[in-house]
């Protein structure tokens, strides 16, 4: 795996969701690099390869909804961090959290599961979706994320995302803090 500035040379037997993700981003005047995985990368064990390529905080990205399905949010938190659903849902005001089923994931942000980033928010353009970031997260000079697939990653400053990305998708966010506690019952 190589890091390349910016956007891969060839854009051949990339789906149309990545593309479209380099097209927004260098329309929006946003520094990336981009790598390549020579295998799709599922769960942040197939991300530990990629994270020593991106040198950036790599971020779990979870897809939940209410119990009524009637409010959805994309969760960014720190890999070593634990999801507890109390924790966040208390913090939120939200009821019950739990994870929002595929075809919505699917309708919403134009991603598949393993593949869950907040680059996904460009695809909804109605505000389906909040995107909820831990405070961790915000810490980090550098984010890694995918570009809509789960065979490729990002490297974007953190303050590119919450100054320029989300305003241009516009999509805010709301910072919560999440526990290190490994005690507490997970989701």
């Amino acid at each position: 795996m190589e890091l390349h500035e910016g956007r891969p040379e060839s854009m051949e037997g990339r789906t149309e969701a990545e593309v479209r993700t380099y097209d927004f981003l260098d329309k929006c005047g946003i520094h990336y690099w981009q790598t390549d995985h020579e295998k799709a990368a599922y769960t942040m064990e197939d991300c530990k390869d990629v994270d020593a390529i991106l040198e950036a905080t790599i971020c779990k990205n979870l897809f939940l909804c209410n119990r009524q399905k009637t409010h959805y949010y994309m969760l960014m938190m720190p890999e070593d961090k634990t999801f507890h659903t109390k924790e966040v849902s208390k913090e939120i005001g939200s009821p019950r959290l739990s994870f929002a089923p595929e075809e919505d994931m699917l309708a919403f942000l134009d991603i598949h599961p393993g593949a869950v980033s907040v680059m996904g928010l460009m695809n909804d353009t109605e505000n389906h979706v909040q995107l909820l970031i831990d405070e961790d997260v915000l810490k980090g000079e550098y984010l890694g994320c995918h570009p809509c697939v789960n065979t490729s990653s990002l490297k974007i400053r953190t303050k590119d995302i919450t100054d320029i990305f989300l305003p241009a998708v516009h999509h805010d966010f709301i910072t919560v803090h999440m526990s290190a506690d490994e005690n507490q019952p997970s989701a």
